[in-house]
């Protein structure tokens, strides 16, 4: 792969960080010796989308929390990522704001005594929106792939629902799965 294009793994992402760690973008970029950063666009409470309420378990167009992110790798906008919370998670706290969390997101969840038990995503490739087009610099004829993750605590209740757009040709995505024994540790 060359400099311009991410190998993501998710596990790192769904893990809370020990009390003074970085987040874990900025730990797999330090690994890596590269550079990148994150910008938040917008936090706070919107009404949740069609497709985001149905995986949170809400009512379409009930107050949610999220937060609205452009990643970056290098210069170069590597992903569009918005994560919606469940307003009697997320309101009041830093989840709501742009100001940086130390640890991350799921840190953060954690400290507040919600935790993720299980993950599921959906990957599918498409066409960029003209804003997606414009923010990630992808040309029109450039597809993106959209992975959608729903984190779910041990109740199976949704806590979180990750929506990260990232153009197909700069991204590789790799899934490592337990199986049998070692799945259920």
């Amino acid at each position: 792969m060359s400099p311009g294009e991410w190998i993501s793994t998710s596990m790192p992402y769904l893990t809370p960080r020990e009390h003074g760690q970085s987040d874990a973008w900025s730990a797999e970029l330090e690994a890596r010796g590269q550079r990148g950063s994150q910008r938040v666009v917008h936090a706070g409470e919107v009404s949740a989308p069609p497709g985001i309420a149905e995986l949170l378990g809400l009512p379409e167009a009930d107050p949610v929390v999220v937060r609205r992110r452009v990643i970056y790798l290098a210069d170069e906008p590597s992903e569009l990522t918005d994560t919606y919370y469940p307003l009697d998670i997320a309101q009041g706290t830093r989840l709501a704001s742009t100001a940086k969390i130390r640890g991350g997101a799921v840190t953060l969840l954690a400290e507040l005594g919600h935790t993720g038990a299980r993950v599921r995503e959906d990957v599918v490739a498409r066409m960029p929106t003209a804003d997606e087009r414009e923010v990630l610099r992808t040309a029109d004829v450039e597809p993106v792939l959209q992975l959608t993750r729903v984190t779910l605590d041990r109740n199976d209740r949704p806590i979180q629902v990750d929506r990260m757009v990232m153009p197909a040709h700069r991204q590789q995505l790799r899934y490592e799965i337990g199986i049998g024994d070692r799945a259920q540790s």
